[in-house]
């Protein structure tokens, strides 16, 4: 039995958007179920390389599939001629253990966090939603535009980023299907949906539109911080998990300092997709989705992957484990 070695092509050949979405929503409702298994994520920090290591090992027992894995994930803020965030997947069989798959996890990072925004803008945004800030030019905000444009009908696009060649990188890809705007982080944050998508440790957004849904990307790790705290504190706030969040997510310093507590959670996203918490209601004003990725995102997604692989012939089958019968 052979292995399936995926790499970034491979993974990118094997993914429709919106077949992401629908697992990852799936993982969500399974892990409010009670039926996933997803220990905490270890990091192994290494400040004197500016990054740090993250295992995310889970297991989903979705409705009709089930899956298991884990991911070995990088963040090093200083990279210069790789990217910030790298990652890598085994994919296992549940039933023996074998490993299915192993595959590059760096795009398949970005299209997991791209859905869960998507999930989240699905059931806490407006339904008559159609522009869409972006705070940050990097390669989240394309996956950020893909995956939201798939379940609101988005049509203006106001992109704030410090960096010119980054907006106007993103410009290429998307001006043609999309009215895409540079604009400040007040006009992006305007929108009916903002996400954010930055590693910084002070916030930068101060003020957003009466009813804007905000999905906060960026803080995942103690410290970071984008969106202040008057927003928050006024805000709807739904999140992926609550120990991560309270931890490493964009709650986590208001909460470390009191400013936010129990009370201010409306829950989990998992708890919205199964109905066990409220969506977006018509008293909501601001709703916020409170994004530090799971375990499960990546393995809903590698699920994904490997069946369309597998089906498709796509990747290099290898002998890993065992010998090849």
């Amino acid at each position: 039995m052979q292995t399936l070695l995926l790499d970034s092509e491979d993974v990118t050949e094997s993914t429709q958007i919106g077949d992401v979405i629908d697992a990852v929503e799936g993982a969500f409702a399974a892990y409010a179920r009670d039926d996933t298994i997803m220990p905490a994520k270890s990091y192994v920090e290494l400040p004197q390389h500016s990054g740090d290591f993250r295992s995310m090992p889970a297991y989903i027992a979705a409705e009709d599939w089930e899956a298991a894995g884990v991911k070995w994930v990088n963040v090093h803020t200083d990279n210069e001629d790789l990217p910030t965030v790298m990652g890598t997947i085994i994919y296992s069989d549940p039933t023996t253990g074998f490993p299915l798959a192993l595959m590059d996890g760096t795009d398949l990072t970005r299209l997991r966090t791209g859905a869960a925004a998507a999930v989240a803008t699905h059931y806490l945004a407006r339904e008559d939603a159609t522009s869409l800030g972006l705070v940050g030019a990097g390669v989240q905000s394309y996956t950020q535009l893909e995956a939201i444009a798939h379940v609101r009908d988005i049509r203006t696009v106001v992109i704030s980023d410090r960096n010119e060649d980054a907006i106007a990188a993103f410009k290429d890809v998307f001006g043609d299907a999309f009215d895409v705007r540079e604009g400040s982080i007040a006009e992006a944050a305007a929108c009916d949906v903002v996400s954010t998508v930055t590693p910084v440790r002070e916030p930068i957004v101060h003020e957003v539109g009466e009813r804007t849904h905000v999905n906060a990307i960026g803080a995942d790790a103690e410290g970071k911080h984008e969106i202040a705290d008057e927003i928050l504190a006024n805000a709807t706030l739904v999140i992926d998990d609550y120990e991560q969040c309270t931890h490493s997510g964009e709650i986590n310093v208001p909460w470390s300092a009191g400013v936010l507590g129990d009370d201010d959670i409306r829950g989990e996203l998992g708890d919205v997709v199964t109905g066990a918490a409220e969506g977006r209601t018509a008293e909501d004003g601001v709703t916020v989705f409170d994004s530090t990725g799971l375990a499960i995102q990546d393995i809903a997604t590698a699920h994904v992957v490997y069946e369309y692989a597998n089906e498709h012939d796509v990747g290099t089958p290898f002998t890993l484990v065992g010998t090849d019968t």
